[in-house]
């Protein structure tokens, strides 16, 4: 592992990345907003450029040449997806506009699969999107809506959800990293647990991605969700990853072009997979600038990314923490470089300010996870997410403008 750390060459790395030479207020930019979306590299770029200006054409529907590139560009990027997931099939990769998306197709498609009285298991650790869908889901259909408890920690409290599950357990969702405190949260011990009574498992792997390689057929998810932006890929496109099976038995999620077989008057019959979930035109270029995201980042190499990606998070848990008064939320000692954390009696978003004054870029607030906020009794936090371009140097600034923050509204 060592030996990878060294081959990282985080300086080169950064060259890859246009937006890290530009300022913010006469300053260096120094981006630690990763947990709400990454940056993008050169790479990238050029292939959403090199879709638009050789080959724009929409896609599966054309016998022209340009249409036909397009086709095969898209459905390469989809192997490629499926291949960095370890997906047994390319048509379980559905594309999507990101992880929400994905994840209100499976919500709405349990509607005709759940009744009164079915419980559909949460974590207290989940982003809004993966909380809202499923109370709407219980509202149409009268089940029941249970959470596992977390502690202090920010760790989700296993004993607790060993006495949740039961024979009227049917869906369980949980994130693989929480988005608000970095947790890794036990995936395999949580899926196992929950198909050993029949529930079927999705994963939020929104904020895991950026960091671990998920392998889909080995973890045994149900479903497993993801999206590009978090990825160095483009925003508005996304992954759900679903079991054949399920994804057979999953009702389509809209109606429209492309996701039919035959269509008349009297009735229509519906596309087999992929398509029966990507209704109308898709994100083209996404689709296929995600593809070469994922490229991308394999070149560098997912375990040197995480190595050193947990060196700044043991650096910068360090430097802050020697600062009066400040406080993390979030310890758990299986965690990614994301730190939440308050100053003693100043308003997350009133540092968050003055940070940015300095060319810093953090994310004040709730991180669409105020059960979580809620549970430690605070407004929100300011959170540092780090990535694999940033740099020890960009801590030392944070930690210097934290300081200059406190002085100046203390």
């Amino acid at each position: 592992m060592q030996k990878e750390i060294t081959m990282l060459d985080v300086h080169k790395i950064r060259e890859d990345f246009p937006i890290l030479k530009r300022k913010v207020n006469g300053k260096p930019l120094v981006y630690f907003d990763n947990a709400a979306t990454s940056q993008t590299p050169q790479v990238v770029i050029d292939t959403i450029v090199d879709y638009y200006s050789n080959y724009n054409a929409n896609i599966h529907r054309g016998v022209h040449t340009l249409s036909q590139e397009a086709t095969d560009a898209y459905e390469i990027a989809r192997k490629t997806i499926q291949k960095h997931f370890n997906a047994q099939h390319a048509h379980e990769i559905i594309l999507t506009s990101g992880t929400t998306h994905s994840i209100n197709i499976v919500a709405t498609g349990f509607t005709n699969f759940l009744s009164k009285g079915d419980e559909v298991i949460v974590s207290a650790l989940e982003h809004h999107s993966n909380i809202v869908p499923w109370q709407m889901l219980c509202e149409r259909t009268g089940a029941i809506l249970k959470v596992i408890p977390m502690n202090e920690d920010g760790e989700l409290l296993m004993d607790a959800y060993d006495h949740l599950l039961g024979d009227s357990t049917k869906l369980v969702f949980t994130n693989h990293i929480s988005n608000a405190l970095g947790t890794i949260n036990p995936i395999e011990e949580i899926i196992e647990k929950a198909h050993s009574v029949g529930a079927a498992v999705l994963i939020d792997g929104a904020q895991s991605c950026p960091h671990v390689k998920p392998d889909v057929q080995a973890l045994g998810a149900d479903f497993y969700v993801a999206s590009a932006h978090k990825l160095c890929g483009p925003t508005g496109v996304g992954l759900l990853y679903g079991k054949e099976e399920w994804l057979n038995k999953l009702p389509p999620y809209q109606g429209g072009g492309e996701m039919i077989d035959q269509v008349t008057f009297e009735k229509t019959t519906y596309a087999g997979l992929p398509h029966k979930f990507e209704a109308g035109t898709p994100n083209i270029c996404g689709g296929i600038a995600f593809g070469a995201a994922l490229d991308y980042m394999n070149s560098i190499g997912f375990d040197a990314i995480a190595a050193y990606e947990n060196e700044l998070l043991e650096y910068g848990t360090r430097k802050l923490l020697e600062i009066e008064g400040l406080k993390i939320y979030g310890t758990s000692k299986n965690k990614t470089s994301v730190i939440s954390f308050n100053l003693e009696n100043i308003h997350p978003y009133d540092i968050g300010t003055i940070v940015d004054k300095l060319g810093i870029a953090v994310r004040t607030g709730h991180h669409c996870a105020q059960p979580i906020m809620d549970f430690y009794k605070i407004p929100g936090t300011i959170r540092a997410s780090f990535s694999f371009y940033n740099t020890k140097e960009e801590i030392d600034a944070l930690v210097e403008a934290v300081k200059k923050a406190k002085m100046m509204l203390s």
